[in-house]
């Protein structure tokens, strides 16, 4: 058997920040993945996501993102490479609703600057945008997007050259936690370690079963359209974007990386269930939900379909992460599920979870993120 220090299982957004971060640290360190590295199954495809400091789902994720801003900037320097872009970033909708509501109280808590916009002063700087009148966008200038795909590889690549073992393709069956040890069971062997952490997104149940109903995988579907006007959507004259409507919450991108205006729906059509029988083949469905959204909203990309892919979220019940040791095993740190808005925080998690894995504690605040939560709500996790 195999001895580490630490073993990472699920080589995701948090995982490869956190294997890297950990083989940085001079930790023997493994990394499991069940599929490909970068493949297209989980939930960090398709090409970029969003990151913004004006975090309306809770002021308490400001600090953190903060963090990840500083963490994104010196893994661009260490690889050599640009991860993050900056657009400037719109939440739009009606004044006193979640998203503007929340937008504001963030950037007030932290005194972010920000500008509010009616929908005619909105329109008249982003013409892409056609709004009906009581919207309002809350314009924040940091925001904009990560580089998805390639930050995954780039914290993989850095944490091969600190030292860590990866192995691809190779699917953990069990994970046994006894007297401060781990036995990490896969279709090719055993390995033992001090520490585990579980970052397997979407199949985080499957391996730990008491978390079955506190981690549920929900089907989304992203869209690429052809823009009739592409200069209106092209980067510098379209920021990251959120819309809260009628319609549901929608979220855009400027063009960049793969041809296309690009826009999903949070909680796409709420298609939830086991992650290996959530269909990851788009449907004319699927386009329709988000056709809707352009013909009302961005009429000008109402092109020809580019691109449709599907990806999963994978949702506890008040939408927030869970970082935290397992009950009645501190061997294992349990990281995720993100709740579809995880992405963003993968370099400052990568940080907090080997802090976890090595000294039991983060300099961060991370009591949002505990499994007691739950408990203390009664919501049942078995």
């Amino acid at each position: 058997m195999q001895h580490y220090d630490t073993i990472v299982i699920g080589i995701g957004a948090m995982g490869s920040s956190t294997l890297y971060r950990l083989a940085r640290q001079g930790q023997r360190v493994l990394g499991l993945e069940r599929f490909d590295l970068g493949h297209t199954m989980g939930s960090s495809h398709g090409v970029n996501r969003i990151i913004r400091l004006a975090y309306f789902e809770d002021p308490r994720y400001v600090p953190l993102l903060r963090r990840a801003y500083e963490l994104w900037r010196e893994t661009e320097q260490l690889a050599g490479e640009q991860l993050l872009y900056v657009t400037g970033g719109l939440d739009v909708g009606v004044e006193h609703g979640e998203v503007v509501q929340g937008t504001l109280s963030a950037c007030r808590a932290y005194d972010l600057p920000y500008e509010v916009l009616s929908a005619a002063e909105l329109t008249a700087r982003f013409p892409a945008y056609r709004l009906p009148d009581g919207y309002v966008g809350v314009h924040q200038p940091d925001a904009g997007f990560v580089a998805s795909e390639r930050a995954i590889m780039v914290h993989v690549s850095l944490a091969i050259r600190h030292g860590a073992q990866v192995h691809a393709r190779e699917k953990v069956s069990a994970i046994e936690p006894r007297e401060g040890r781990v036995t990490v069971v896969t279709e090719r062997g055993r390995y033992e370690a001090g520490q585990v952490v579980v970052s397997a997104g979407a199949w985080l149940s499957d391996l730990i079963p008491d978390l079955q109903r506190t981690a549920m995988p929900e089907r989304q579907v992203l869209g690429w359209f052809q823009p009739k006007a592409p200069e209106l959507f092209s980067m510098g004259r379209f920021p990251v974007s959120i819309l809260e409507s009628e319609l549901g919450s929608f979220y855009q991108f400027p063009t960049w990386g793969v041809p296309g205006f690009k826009i999903g729906r949070h909680h796409h059509r709420r298609e939830c269930g086991h992650a290996d029988r959530l269909s990851r083949e788009p449907t004319a469905a699927d386009e329709t939900v988000l056709r809707e959204a352009l013909r009302s909203f961005f009429p000008d990309a109402d092109g020809p379909t580019l691109r449709l892919s599907a990806c999963l979220y994978t949702n506890t019940p008040d939408e927030h992460f869970i970082i935290d040791r397992l009950p009645g095993h501190p061997e294992v740190v349990v990281a995720s599920p993100c709740s579809g808005h995880g992405f963003k925080f993968a370099s400052v998690m990568g940080e907090i979870l080997a802090d976890l894995a090595t000294t039991g504690e983060s300099a961060l605040d991370v009591s949002l993120f505990s499994l007691a939560r739950f408990r203390e709500n009664g919501a049942n996790q078995g």
